[in-house]
């Protein structure tokens, strides 16, 4: 059969689907007739077929699109996760060996400026470890390029010196916050809240971003190790007065006035008049006037979200917003509000509920000798205080 027979009975065929049709109707002893011609018919399935068409090829478009770019960012972060091949680095130092060098110098400050801010001495240059054999490979390839590529061998050990240094510090801290029964993640969240301040990037303007994931994994260690000892050191458990006599402890107790049950969402301490209150830790005065039955209050909040309240105070020694440091004196001890007599009334609060603070004033001097580091470090970044 030929090619056109064959057109000529599939065409005939489907004629034969698009004939004119009557339907028959009864209604209220009427009979009506609805006629569907062959052309209407027609017309209807190419818009329907048309529309699926469409649909389908829109479909098939947005998987292929799909595939190819789940594809190329696999390639691009496989791309940036690996560390550069030996041959890729000797090809580097060949084709700009004085481009390499400035922006060497450059990155080597910096990391040497962050290891001594963050961890300590710099380590000996003998600590190079791997690094260090890829720096031969490429010197006696290319001996031009030896120097340079010395130097980064010993900024890539510096950056692993770093890196063991913040995990490390991270840790201790993290250990030091549950040892007062926080919950670090907590706390770290509450830190990491109000951040913000213009991009200036780590290692210059004009470099390429590092792509070795030693250096990625440097700068994530060092982002854990701030915000977890900013944390830490913002638990208060400095003595908030000099006095030590604690007239009324946390929790339930008989009302001073009336003799009822009620609960006692602080510590009182007992002391005269005009004694100095002061900053159980670092923090930024959020209230500072009158309220209510706490007389002259001051709340202070600190990096990691908690609250800490000192109320009946006879004066109040600092300003709203002002950032004040552990120990500053930042008022004096009163009888002002709904009290019997001059005392400090001390609260530490966190998501707005009272907590013991006896378990901070009361910490083991081991978790104390690390906030102590911790709050060093960190001192003046996270308050505002001068």
């Amino acid at each position: 059969m030929s090619l056109l027979a064959k057109w000529t009975g599939y065409k005939n065929r489907l004629a034969g689907w698009f004939v004119d049709r009557e339907f028959f109707m009864r209604a209220n002893g009427q009979v009506r007739f609805v006629k569907i011609s062959a052309v209407l018919q027609r017309r209807v399935a190419v818009v329907a077929a048309s529309v699926v068409g469409v649909w389908l090829v829109i479909t098939f478009g947005m998987m292929i699109n799909q595939v190819t770019v789940s594809a190329e960012r696999m390639a691009l972060n496989a791309e940036q996760e690996r560390v550069e091949t030996d041959q890729e680095r000797i090809s580097k130092y060949r084709d700009s060996v004085d481009k390499v060098a400035g922006e060497l110098e450059t990155r080597q400050k910096m990391v040497e400026e962050a290891v001594k801010q963050f961890g300590g001495d710099v380590p000996p240059a003998t600590e190079a470890g791997s690094a260090a054999a890829t720096a031969k490979k490429i010197g006696a390839a290319l001996p031009e390029a030896a120097r340079l590529a010395a130097v980064e061998a010993r900024q890539v050990a510096l950056a692993e010196h770093l890196t063991r240094i913040a995990l490390s510090r991270s840790q201790k801290a993290a250990a030091a916050i549950r040892e007062f029964g926080l919950d670090p993640k907590s706390l770290t969240t509450e830190a990491q809240s109000a951040m913000g301040g213009p991009f200036i990037p780590f290692f210059g303007k004009k470099e390429k971003p590092v792509r070795d994931p030693r250096f990625t994994k440097m700068f994530a260690a060092l982002e854990q190790m701030e915000v977890m000892e900013r944390a830490l050191a913002g638990i208060p458990t400095s003595m908030p007065a000099s006095v030590m006599l604690m007239s009324s402890g946390f929790g339930y107790r008989s009302d001073p006035f009336t003799g009822a049950g009620a609960m006692h969402s602080g510590l009182d301490f007992k002391g005269p008049i005009g004694t100095e209150i002061l900053a159980a830790a670092d923090g930024v005065v959020t209230f500072a006037g009158w309220q209510g039955g706490y007389g002259n209050c001051i709340e202070i909040t600190h990096a990691n979200g908690l609250v800490t309240r000192y109320a009946h105070l006879s004066g109040i020694d600092i300003t709203l917003g002002q950032g004040v440091r552990r120990g500053l004196q930042i008022g004096r001890m009163g009888s002002t509000g709904r009290s019997t007599g001059s005392h400090l009334h001390f609260e530490v609060r966190m998501n707005g509920q009272a907590i013991n603070p006896l378990k901070f004033l009361e910490a083991n001097p081991d978790v104390l000798e690390i906030q102590a580091v911790a709050g060093n470090r960190t001192a003046g970044r996270t308050t505002g205080a001068k």
